[in-house]
């Protein structure tokens, strides 16, 4: 059986690969994978109003414009007001 082993400079480029994918802006596939995840977390059904609830939370709590831009975008794709 083949072992994989963790190598210092495999463990560094996954960290600095991690690094730089957190500080760039998710996509909004992501965004709704987080969505979906917290739902399904918090022992929620998963539902188009579920989602909209949540976007709807997390657009009142936002600051960054582009960020608003995104859960608007995703708002209306769910409404299907495109």
């Amino acid at each position: 059986m083949l072992q994989q082993r963790r190598t210092p400079e495999a463990e560094h480029t996954v960290s600095d690969y991690m690094q730089s994918s957190n500080d760039a802006f998710p996509s909004s596939q992501e965004t709704l994978g987080y969505i979906v995840t917290d739902i399904i977390r918090a022992g929620e059904t998963v539902s188009r109003k579920a989602i909209c609830a949540k976007l709807l939370a997390r657009l009142s709590d936002n600051q960054d414009p582009e960020l608003e831009k995104q859960y608007h975008e995703l708002i209306a794709l769910l409404l299907g007001r495109e």
